[in-house]
């Protein structure tokens, strides 16, 4: 499988047990060759979880030690008494900080944008690839206002110098789409820029046909970097635009039910993945239909990324978060080890990202994502109404970014242009009163506190 590094040990079906574990202590050894420092105190050990690092060509009972915000051991055993701090993780799975290679952020400034922290702590993303919000004008603030985040944001420009303000349109005025501005912008802001986004569909580009598209290309030919396209309704057919596609560009939505259309993915699709273009999930409130990735499957094209498209209008549903996502990959029968590659080193490969990002290398960023998988077979659904059943849930228990855990943050409210059914907004409702429920009364009993201030002998 392309870009899928498939190490062994548990596949579909992961079972480790996932009960407590804190106290439990296995005997400390020596580190392996694969530790990179010469000695002093780690900062944290994750010690004794079960490590799926794809990128790193690792699986099964292993030791993570963290200094100064990056991986500085791996190994199956190491010396407890080195670290500052140690985690123990018997039961529970360890991967590398989860990669979303197709996310809106930018609230407040787009459409379809949210915060990216309130779910990244609970979800193990702290990559959040940010595609297309922002085109040339708009450019700066994004960059600014994405410095701010806990989580990494790399970004893909939009084509169209006006970016996702609406619903849709950003390209059916050509002139926003202005090749030299947009490789000035990528000049301007070396490293933030990792690639460019084109929506190429009847509702975005109107009657100009490929030419956002072949703008998109050109302005990545002059600045070597990859163009994402988003395909939906037609026209253009995803026929016609995939000749206009070099290798290591990128399909999302690659499972669009609404592109596939009556007949299915198209055989140009086949040639198109066989000639280096590559698939990305890209899950979002329309972009997904189980049966055409199952067409996809079965032919031998599972995606390069699975991405969730994460933005206003999926993140109450059908989307929810990445974790949700990857399960709904398990439910076609894909491993967890090749989900693991797609949503890690699979995607960071994809764009280039530096610095290891998406793997537990030693020297990579310590961005770590831990979890609970429940053996639970569950029914998860795509956005047409269609039911799967998944064999486990992953449930995230901690998230670090550069080796720290990422703290709690409560959800933005609902920008009041989001669609949300009844239930939704019922369900909403009951999560707020749920978190006065358990805000609200004091933290602990007076039996929980110290007399800080003594008042005799202080």
């Amino acid at each position: 499988m392309s870009d899928h590094t498939r190490p062994t040990g548990p596949a579909n079906g992961y079972t480790r047990p996932a009960g407590p574990t804190s106290g439990q202590a296995r005997p400390a050894g020596p580190a392996s060759d694969e530790c990179a420092d010469a000695g002093g105190v780690w900062d944290l050990l994750l010690a004794g979880g079960d490590l799926l690092d794809p990128g790193g060509g690792r699986s099964g009972t292993h030791d993570v030690a963290v200094r100064h915000g990056r991986i500085a051991a791996v190994a199956p055993r190491l010396p407890r008494q080195r670290a500052a701090e140690v985690v123990e993780l018997a039961g529970r799975l360890v991967t590398p900080g989860l990669v979303d290679l197709h996310t809106h952020v930018h609230p407040g400034a787009t459409y379809w944008g949210i915060h990216p922290d309130p779910v990244a702590w609970r979800s193990g993303v702290t990559t959040w690839v940010d595609a297309g919000s922002a085109g040339a004008y708009g450019f700066p603030a994004f960059a600014a206002a994405s410095a701010g985040y806990a989580v990494r944001v790399p970004a893909l420009l939009n084509i169209s110098a006006v970016g996702l303000v609406a619903r849709v349109g950003e390209a059916r005025e050509l002139a926003n789409c202005d090749v030299d501005l947009a490789v000035a912008t990528v000049r301007a802001h070396p490293g933030r820029i990792v690639g460019f986004k084109v929506r190429m569909d009847r509702h975005n580009v109107g009657s100009n046909g490929l030419d956002p598209l072949r703008r998109a290309v050109e302005a990545a030919d002059a600045c070597g970097l990859p163009v994402m396209v988003h395909i939906g309704a037609a026209p253009p057919s995803v026929a016609q635009l995939l000749p206009l596609l070099r290798p290591g560009d990128i399909i999302t939505h690659c499972a669009s039910g609404i592109a596939a259309g009556a007949d299915g993915f198209h055989p140009a699709t086949t040639e198109a993945y066989q000639a280096g273009v590559r698939f990305d999930l890209g899950h979002g409130s329309g972009g997904f239909a189980f049966d055409v990735l199952e067409s996809q499957l079965a032919a031998g094209m599972p995606p390069h990324a699975v991405s969730t498209d994460l933005h206003g209008r999926s993140l109450h549903g059908p989307v929810f978060d990445l974790p949700t996502t990857m399960v709904k990959m398990l439910a076609v029968g894909m491993s967890l080890p090749q989900v693991v590659a797609a949503t890690t080193a699979g995607p960071a490969r994809m764009l280039g990202l530096p610095d290891g990002t998406g793997t537990l290398a030693v020297g990579a960023p310590a961005d770590i994502a831990v979890f609970r998988a429940e053996p639970l077979r569950h029914e998860v659904v795509d956005v047409h109404g269609q039911r799967r059943h998944a064999p486990l849930r992953l449930v995230n228990e901690l998230t670090y970014r550069a080796g720290r855990p990422l703290p709690p943050r409560l959800p933005e409210p609902v920008p009041p242009w989001i669609p949300l059914t009844d239930t939704q907004r019922a369900a909403l409702a009951r999560r707020d009163r749920a978190v006065r429920r358990l805000l609200t009364p004091p933290l602990v009993g007076p039996d929980g506190l110290a007399e800080q201030f003594p008042r005799h002998g202080g």
